[in-house]
């Protein structure tokens, strides 16, 4: 079995990723297996920013038949409506994830047995991996806990790299959904917040990161709620505290939502 590496944080924006050819990650998402991680992995966990429950819960428990996809968005063109990604689901995988944060102190991980993929996973999904044919699991956040309690539930699932499982966050580095407008110009904020998670990152000040309500210039008006920046942290801590961050694509839409986007590469 290829063991996996690195993990990933991808902002995936507004659901609108699913058709917009003029997003620029939409490109970046389309080329991920030629140019960014060409390893085919044996099944995908995704951490949605789309998925909140009070205690860690995982879908996909029943069956690896495919997958149903869940239209979490209204308003929305109708051709989103018809989108599909029935990927396999990941049973296995799912018992595993509640088996290892179970042994690393979390002592309540609950099964859904119902649900399918949120946009969070399928949008991003759907681009990266077309053909649907990689089991996917999802693991939910719990926005009444801190980022430090979602790097800890990444650290517990670090030997799943070892399994060749891919791990990828799926939020957004900025998102504020009241402060969006329809201009190409960026807000100062937003610059300022997006640059400041770069350099943290890079410099791999990842506890600054965890303490981001208190170390970050304009954190509360970069997320206002956490729900788009935890899959971030889950990311980092299964990345590895002596991980390597690296920026894998930044571009902007609305002012102030920003698709940058992060690998983390454990050394060799």
């Amino acid at each position: 079995m290829m063991k996996i590496k690195d993990t990933f944080y991808i902002s995936h924006g507004s659901p609108t990723l699913s058709i917009d050819e003029s997003l620029p990650a939409r490109p970046f998402l389309q080329s991920f297996q030629e140019k960014v991680y060409p390893t085919r992995p044996s099944s995908i966990l995704v951490i949605s920013a789309h998925w909140e429950t009070s205690f860690p819960t995982v879908n996909n428990v029943v069956s690896d038949g495919p997958s149903g996809t869940i239209y979490d968005f209204y308003g929305f063109p109708k051709s989103m409506y018809q989108l599909k990604y029935p990927a396999p689901g990941a049973p296995k995988l799912a018992k595993r994830v509640k088996e290892l944060l179970m042994s690393s102190g979390f002592e309540r991980v609950e099964e859904d047995k119902e649900r399918g993929l949120d946009h969070g996973a399928w949008v991003p999904l759907m681009l990266m991996y077309p053909d649907a044919d990689i089991p996917v699991c999802q693991l939910s956040i719990q926005t009444n806990r801190d980022a430090t309690y979602h790097y800890n539930m990444g650290k517990a699932l670090a030997p799943l790299k070892e399994e060749g499982v891919l791990i990828v966050g799926s939020g957004a580095a900025t998102h504020n959904l009241r402060m969006i407008r329809d201009t190409t110009s960026v807000e100062p904020w937003a610059r300022e917040f997006d640059a400041w998670l770069e350099e943290a990152l890079i410099d791999g000040k990842y506890e600054d990161v965890n303490n981001y309500t208190e170390k970050a210039p304009h954190a509360t008006l970069a997320h206002p709620w956490p729900d788009h920046f935890y899959p971030l942290h889950v990311a980092m801590g299964a990345g590895g505290a002596d991980s390597n961050a690296e920026l894998i694509h930044r571009s902007w839409s609305l002012s102030s939502l920003s698709y940058a986007s992060y690998k983390f590469t454990a050394p060799a």
